[in-house]
């Protein structure tokens, strides 16, 4: 059975590879770099589950969160936030499956992740 499809959605290169390689026991992970690529692969592709940035280039991960919430076809999708902006967190804590605060534990996101699967 395949894997179900996890986006990671961070600017950082070592954050990106970090959680990737924290979610490819239970899923196959795509990386993203920035908020436009994320909503250009969101048009495309509807994955189980997305660790988001809060703080991307060009457009927000607040607003690409935004959008996520705002289309039925990702109703299913569970979203976990990682961002260093702890008011941001709390302001989105509702929205979203799950925040982390940076610095992210990636063994706590495998985990999270897993359980979301």
């Amino acid at each position: 059975m395949p894997k179900p499809l996890a986006f990671v959605i961070e600017d950082d290169p070592a954050l990106s590879e970090i959680f990737s390689i924290a979610l490819q026991n239970d899923f196959e992970t795509r990386t993203i770099m920035d908020g436009d690529a994320a909503l250009a692969q969101l048009a495309q592709t509807v994955p189980a589950v997305i660790v988001l940035d809060l703080h991307l280039p060009n457009i927000s991960g607040a607003d690409v969160f935004a959008r996520i919430r705002a289309d039925d076809r990702f109703a299913n999708t569970r979203v976990i936030l990682s961002t260093a902006d702890a008011v941001q967190a709390e302001i989105l804590r509702e929205q979203a499956d799950f925040v982390l605060l940076k610095p992210v534990n990636p063994l706590q996101l495998r985990d999270l992740a897993s359980r979301l699967r």
